[in-house]
């Protein structure tokens, strides 16, 4: 029996991480789909970007009670999975609790912390399920996240909590059965857990033989669970659990607000400020494509941070636009992006030619949205992940101004005033000082 187990955990171990690496490949295809861009400099303020906002969390302590609740789950994601180590070789070799007769007091130490950390994560997660679904919290209720995106928040704290209960269940059967003569179980002693104790009394009263079913059962489905979530999250919004690391290491270190000028526009301006440095009449200007229309249009750095969005909606609701009633909403952008991008991908999964006209402009992303927005950069100021929706604006707004020649009266005219006048206004340069005129003898 303990071989055909063996063989059994093998094959549930690798088919769990040959799908997970599988998936993942696929979201870095995806990503690199992206136009290149450097983002290597500075290594010291990437690393520190990525202890203070990925692993230290330092946006969320604005609020710090739902910081400090965020904080709770995120280590007891992290902390706790470190006894999967244990369980997976258990499963691969046929021992039990391999660590403990080796490492002692230290064993009883470091399962009481998981315990701990356990029981404050089901705490924490019944917290949310309540704040999500009962209390009213405007961003969490927006209509973009009908459907889906709603429903995968729940299913996550549900399945932490299922998680945390047969862990805890799990140790309660097997400290119960170090006390009995059970094959198996009487190798070691590791002392009783704190908290897994409290449910002896309601366990004490099975036989030997239904104590080992419920720790076996409990086993098989904590770990199947682990590997079962594993491969959830790359579909999942919880994706981030993983891709914050890297999206704050890779965020931009310019100041916020320092917009990337176009070198091919900037040396038109310099033609025109100096027409005599201008090339021939007729001689063609190569340039790329101003702006982004698809996906395949932005730098892959935005598509990492498309795939980064925990869809906490901070972004929209310290959004100006957003507040006053505006069709905009930076956290949709973020999802719509994804969205095109997961599309983009299966497309050529399936060697299937992407229609001209399906793209993220115009598609997923309106004119109206676009327009909305007065690029104040409260949204990548907001974000815990340092994900930048103000940079996929930009680029999608170019494109409709640049290459569509596409934007409201309003712009073209202060458009041509610049042009004309080099400035905003419907002045002449040699005009712009007439209103001083009698400033003197007033």
């Amino acid at each position: 029996m303990h071989l055909i187990a063996q063989i059994i955990f093998f094959l549930l171990t690798a088919s769990a991480l040959g799908f997970f690496t599988f998936k993942i490949r696929s979201i870095r295809r995806n990503i690199l789909l992206g136009k290149p861009v450097d983002l290597n400099d500075q290594p010291g303020k990437r690393w520190k970007n990525v202890i203070l906002l990925a692993l230290g969390q330092k946006k969320m302590f604005r609020n710090p009670l739902v910081a400090i609740l965020h904080l709770v789950i995120y280590a007891g994601f992290i902390i706790i999975n470190i006894e999967v180590l244990e369980i997976v070789l258990d499963g691969l070799l046929g021992t039990h609790r391999l660590f403990a007769p080796y490492t002692g007091k230290a064993y009883l130490f470091l399962i009481n912390g998981f315990e701990i950390l356990a029981i404050g994560v089901i705490v924490v997660c019944v917290i949310f399920l309540l704040r999500r679904n009962l209390v009213y919290v405007k961003r969490l209720w927006s209509k973009e996240l009908d459907g889906w995106p709603r429903s995968d928040a729940n299913y996550i704290l549900i399945s932490e909590i299922i998680l945390m209960i047969l862990f805890l269940t799990m140790n309660a059967s097997d400290t119960l059965l170090q006390r009995r003569p059970a094959s198996g179980y009487d190798q070691h002693i590791t002392g009783n857990f704190f908290f897994s104790s409290m449910i002896h009394p309601a366990l004490s009263g099975l036989s030997t033989g239904s104590l080992v079913a419920m720790e076996r059962i409990c086993w098989w489905l904590h770990i199947t669970g682990i590997f079962a979530f594993l491969n959830y999250l790359p579909w999942s919004k919880h994706l981030h659990i993983l891709l914050a690391l890297p999206n704050a290491y890779y965020t931009r270190l310019e100041p916020q607000g320092k917009m990337e000028n176009m070198p091919a526009i900037q040396q038109e301006v310099l033609y025109a400020m100096a027409p005599e440095t201008a090339p021939p009449s007729g001689a063609e200007q190569p340039h790329g494509k101003f702006g982004a229309k698809d996906v395949t249009d932005l730098e892959w750095k935005n598509l990492l941070d498309a795939y980064s969005c925990t869809e906490c909606g901070r972004c929209t609701a310290a959004c100006p636009a957003n507040k006053t009633g505006k069709l905009l909403s930076p956290r949709k952008i973020m999802m719509d992006t994804r969205d095109r991008l997961e599309e983009v991908g299966k497309n050529l999964d399936n060697k299937v030619t992407v229609p001209e006209e399906k793209t993220l402009l115009h598609s997923y992303i309106t004119e109206e949205e676009l327009r909305a927005c007065t690029t104040c950069n409260a949204c990548v100021q907001e974000c815990p992940v340092s994900i930048n929706p103000l940079d996929i604006i930009l680029q999608l707004r170019r494109y409709l101004v640049m290459e569509e020649s596409n934007a409201p009266p309003e712009w073209n005219a202060m458009f041509g005033n610049v042009e004309n006048n080099f400035a905003p206004w419907k002045f002449s340069p040699d005009e712009r000082d007439q209103w001083t005129a009698g400033l003197q003898d007033a």
